[in-house]
């Protein structure tokens, strides 16, 4: 049995997001978008077992790879929506059932260029929004409206703890 606090669910600790808009914060959140195509393809570079899950019961480096790139596309995507539409309620979707598809299972290449030329779209979008752009409204299945600040926020968070899953995860197994 792999000990869970070697290799604990959120080593950065869980999204903090401000309750209200903060220029600071959302600045420091897009940069981190920015530079974790980087951050991620050096966390995987040299790995000598992919398939390795990062504990027990829980995904692999490479099934990690993966969903950062299907999550923050996902995002990409919901970004543009709160941007162009009003209060849009956004399309959730299994993270787990798209696990299992079959491109799950490709060499992680394909998902660390996906991941460098989104950003690159993403970041340059979201480096040219004001305030008032930022405060436009989307909706998530059964919860209030929320600010478009918050995706920034909190996918940058996303993105370093998944790093910092697969880094601790190659530190402890070796890999």
């Amino acid at each position: 049995m792999i000990d869970v606090t070697v290799l604990e669910v959120y080593p950065i600790g869980k999204a903090q997001v401000p309750s209200e808009f903060d220029a600071d914060a959302v600045d420091a959140a897009i940069e981190a978008l920015s530079a974790l195509p980087a951050e991620l393809k050096q966390v995987v570079a040299g790995c000598t077992n992919l398939d390795q899950p990062i504990r027990e019961g829980a995904w692999s480096i490479r099934a990690l790879v993966h969903h950062i790139a299907d999550s923050h596309m996902n995002a990409y995507v919901r970004t543009k929506l709160a941007l162009t539409e009003e209060s849009p309620l956004i399309k959730t979707y299994d993270e787990v059932a798209w696990s299992q598809l079959v491109d799950s299972a490709m060499p992680v290449e394909p998902s660390l260029e996906l991941v460098d030329v989104l950003h690159q779209r993403w970041v340059t979008l979201l480096r040219s929004l004001g305030r008032d752009e930022f405060e436009r409204q989307w909706r998530a299945p059964g919860a209030d409206a929320r600010p478009a600040w918050r995706f920034p926020i909190l996918y940058a968070w996303h993105g370093r703890h998944h790093v910092e899953q697969i880094r601790r995860a190659r530190e402890h197994f070796g890999i």
